[in-house]
């Protein structure tokens, strides 16, 4: 029977191959979205095991956090380039669970984040999230409470507004456009817990600081 499931997986694999979404490669262990080569490559920070690091001091004297990181830098014509593009504008939801999961490993082998509550995505507006099919933070925070077991909180917050894409903004006008965007609608959802709150992206920390806010 084995051998019999394994002649059928290997025709399946010559008419349908899996093929890595970050280089194309059909060398894909099974159940992963990219391969091995491509995960020795992503550009990991180590932020989760150190304090002060960079994406700490970003939110500096703007909101009043324990801990932050990121789980990986992003530089044009990469790998983290083309997955994340995959991920934000093709509906491939598989490679957030990926991140997901693997960012919820790196807050499981830190214990600087032992005393999470809960995770939070940062929410999109509802129109904009209905015409991407999800909401793609909340998507990497399924990938975290999976592989961390911490409670998904999904919609104790909500977006109010949408001003258009924070792309080629400056840091002032990046702050002003999400300005009062968010609103809580389930306080008790969130009160006196210790809060993951989980953004997609990371630049000027604009976003972030008005919904931790």
């Amino acid at each position: 029977m084995n051998c019999i499931n394994t002649f059928f997986n290997n025709i399946a694999h010559l008419v349908f191959p899996r093929l890595c979404t970050g280089c194309g490669s059909d060398l894909l262990a099974e159940n992963q979205v990219i391969c091995l080569d491509c995960m020795e490559n992503l550009p990991l920070t180590n932020f989760f095991a150190h304090q002060d690091n960079p994406v700490e001091r970003i939110f500096y004297g703007r909101l009043p956090l324990i801990n932050a990181s990121a789980y990986a830098y992003f530089t044009k014509r990469s790998v983290m380039q083309r997955l994340l593009h995959e991920f934000k504008y093709r509906e491939n939801r598989e490679i957030g669970l990926f991140f997901g999961r693997r960012i919820g490993e790196s807050l499981a082998q830190s214990e600087r984040y032992d005393d999470l509550d809960a995770v939070v995505p940062l929410p999109l507006v509802r129109r904009k999230e209905k015409k991407r099919g999800y909401n793609q933070s909340a998507v990497i925070c399924e990938g975290i409470a999976g592989a961390t077991n911490i409670p998904l909180i999904k919609d104790a917050i909500v977006r109010r507004k949408n001003r258009g894409s924070q792309t080629h903004r400056s840091r002032i006008e990046r702050w002003h456009n999400v300005e009062d965007s968010f609103k809580l609608v389930d306080e008790r959802a969130v009160s006196g817990k210790h809060i993951l709150l989980v953004d997609d992206v990371l630049t000027t920390g604009a976003t972030l600081e008005a919904c931790g806010k």
